[in-house]
């Protein structure tokens, strides 16, 4: 597994994850993890925080008890400042949005989560900001380019809210499995584009990860209103 390293000192490692790739192991699949690869070049490695398997981008890894320890207490202070990129389905009409809409279980699917009507079990905070970017037709088909924010960090939280305001993330198969893919696209169009966080001598660090070739192809080739593919 060949993983590029965007940040390393002694006690933290940030890399760049590729879409497809797990980050933890997984009982139903026994394919090499993320956590596999540092637990082999750090044997203290630990995970901070997760990715699902189809997002990709930056992710921070503690090589040691302390540094973990110091990393979550920032995570759950909130002091972690996360950037991600997206595309999704239709036309988002507000430039700039805060989603404040706790997150709950999906009563029909196990594997899906769910804000608003018909959410169940313990309903947690979550909070979403995005920016719109770009806004793009591929087609027939509408889409928007996004910047979020996420202030909280629950499971598909991204993904849950961008469903429940029914801008769905494209090539999502959970979440919008009936949503068409812009040309060129066939991954989930979700990236973790940066992290910021302090290390441990109190220095503060931002970590950011190159856009894939897809989001390159698809922001770059757009303004606001035009057509993304000719």
């Amino acid at each position: 597994m060949k993983i590029r390293v965007l940040y390393e000192n002694s006690n933290i490692l940030a890399i760049d994850k590729p879409s497809g790739v797990l980050v933890h192991p997984d009982k139903t699949n026994k394919e090499k993890t993320i956590l596999d690869w540092a637990v082999k070049k750090y044997p203290n490695a630990v995970l901070v925080h997760r990715l699902d398997k189809e997002t990709s981008g930056v992710i921070l890894i503690a090589k040691n008890n302390e540094s973990h320890e110091f990393l979550k207490k920032q995570f759950q202070n909130r002091e972690v400042n996360k950037i991600y990129h997206a595309i999704v389905s239709g036309y988002v009409s507000k430039d700039h949005e805060i989603i404040n809409k706790p997150i709950g279980r999906s009563p029909r699917d196990f594997r899906r989560h769910l804000s608003g009507r018909g959410a169940r079990g313990q309903m947690r905070e979550a909070i979403t900001e995005y920016k719109v970017l770009k806004r793009l037709i591929s087609g027939k088909e509408k889409y928007t380019y996004l910047e979020v924010r996420p202030k909280t960090g629950r499971t598909h939280q991204i993904r849950v809210h961008m469903k429940y305001i029914n801008h769905p993330v494209v090539c999502d198969s959970l979440y919008n499995p009936e949503g068409l893919c812009p040309r060129g696209i066939s991954r989930l169009a979700l990236h973790a584009k940066s992290i910021e966080f302090k290390n441990l001598m109190g220095e503060i660090i931002k970590v950011e990860s190159p856009l894939p070739k897809e989001f390159s192809a698809v922001g770059g080739s757009a303004s606001s209103g035009k057509k993304m593919v000719e």
